[in-house]
């Protein structure tokens, strides 16, 4: 009997420690401080000089880019056609295009076919 209790017992609090382990809390990207902050040239060239080394350098890394906007919509910027922004919430419209921008985003790879760096869950850091 005293057997089967501290094996239920055992066997809970595996499963407590399972559940919080696998259900943890997501990252706030927008209170994380970056751990580089660098302009779009930089990472673009850094990413296109060598990628599996850049990857293992920032993939999953919160950045800030600073550049000028090229493209934009409601979820997603787009600077220098070198780093794509995408939002969690909707962007103001007071953005406009060719005014300089600095970003704090999760790089989340790169897109060697539009030689794109992707950034999400992405905050207008000015």
């Amino acid at each position: 009997m005293r057997k089967r209790i501290i094996i239920l017992i055992v066997l809970a609090i595996g499963l407590i420690i399972g559940y919080n382990y696998i259900y943890q809390d997501h990252r706030d990207i927008e209170s994380e401080n970056a751990k580089y902050k660098m302009t779009t040239s930089d990472i673009a060239l850094s990413f296109s000089e060598n990628i599996s080394e850049s990857e293992a350098k920032y993939l999953n890394t919160t950045i800030e880019v600073v550049g000028k906007i090229s493209e934009s919509d409601s979820h997603s910027i787009t600077l220098d056609d070198k780093v794509f922004c995408q939002f969690t919430n909707a962007i103001q419209n007071t953005i406009k295009p060719n005014s300089q921008l600095k970003v704090k985003g999760r790089v989340i790879g790169y897109d060697d076919l539009l030689e794109q760096v992707k950034l999400d869950q992405c905050i207008i850091a000015n």
